[in-house]
């Protein structure tokens, strides 16, 4: 009997394990359909500042003498220091979402250290900060509570101390790490060189048909301006991106995790109903052998 009592308590546990991860799927289910549709907005948003910058950085470019000049257009092909952003999530039990993120840290900061190459940290999630923490990796700048709730004026500010590094001459890159929404089932990771601005090849046919008109005395002004923008909004936009990819993720952890507790409830239910069979079985016998020794 204490066997078929400890088959029933593993029984109630995994029950009421199966419960809270159906509870936590749909509310991931019902936070993804929120994060989903601010994450399309922003994307095109991010899409067109992106295509504004390379429009007007072109135009500069053709229009002036000896071209663009400006550090945060002229690639580095040996920076000496790089800043690395990366975004986690704050909380767990999604997956492997957070350690794709990390892992790809890990990856660019052995290949750049591989060169000779100082590398800076800064990181956003309580995961990735954890993570790195834990494993003495000194972090420059962290922000928690920030990746669950993207939120304008708190991404501009961090990323500001970023932007004024690179400005100062004390980083030659800044990269962003993060894994984005793709689809509902589906994350995908980034690696982007947020600086210096990277637009491939300047496009003078297009930039002389642009509809642009810029005053020669205003266009470094309006750069530096057009930069810091582009920027703050990416990081914003990778937040938001992330929390999205987020959500996803743990909804199909919390959908595997309730099948699995589905699957080991029934395989309980099997042994429980042979153990009780077995007790039953035994039962009998024990009184069949006692009226027989009556005999």
């Amino acid at each position: 009997m204490a066997n078929l009592k400890e088959i029933q308590r593993q029984i109630k546990s995994v029950s009421n394990t199966q419960k809270t991860t159906r509870a936590m799927k749909l509310v991931s289910t019902a936070k993804l359909r929120r994060a989903e549709e601010l994450a399309k907005r922003s994307r095109l948003f991010a899409q067109k500042t992106n295509q504004v910058i390379a429009e007007i950085a072109s135009r500069i470019h053709c229009n002036k003498i000896g071209g663009i000049q400006n550090r945060c257009f002229v690639q580095n092909d040996a920076p000496e220091t790089i800043d690395i952003i990366f975004v986690t999530a704050d909380k767990g039990l999604c997956g492997g979402f957070n350690m794709q993120t990390i892992k790809a840290v890990k990856r660019l900061m052995s290949e750049y250290k591989n060169k000779n190459v100082n590398v800076r940290i800064r990181g956003i999630g309580k995961k990735g900060i954890e993570f790195f923490t834990f494993n003495k990796v000194e972090l420059l700048d962290e922000v928690k509570n920030l990746s669950s709730a993207p939120d304008m004026v708190r991404s501009s500010e961090f990323m500001a101390r970023s932007i004024r590094d690179f400005n100062d001459g004390i980083v030659d890159a800044v990269y962003l790490v993060y894994n984005g929404y793709k689809n509902v089932i589906t994350q995908e990771l980034h690696i982007n060189q947020i600086l210096p601005v990277s637009i491939g090849d300047f496009d003078c046919e297009s930039a002389k048909n642009t509809v642009l008109e810029l005053e020669a005395q205003d266009e470094e002004k309006m750069l530096d301006s057009l930069v810091n923008k582009y920027a703050e909004y990416n990081m914003y936009y990778a937040l938001i991106d992330s929390v999205a990819a987020e959500h996803s993720a743990r909804m199909q952890a919390m959908d595997a995790a309730t099948n699995n507790a589905k699957q080991m409830v029934k395989s309980l239910t099997v042994k429980y109903n042979k153990a009780r069979q077995e007790a039953i079985t035994t039962e009998l016998i024990e009184i069949i052998s006692g009226v027989e020794s009556m005999k």
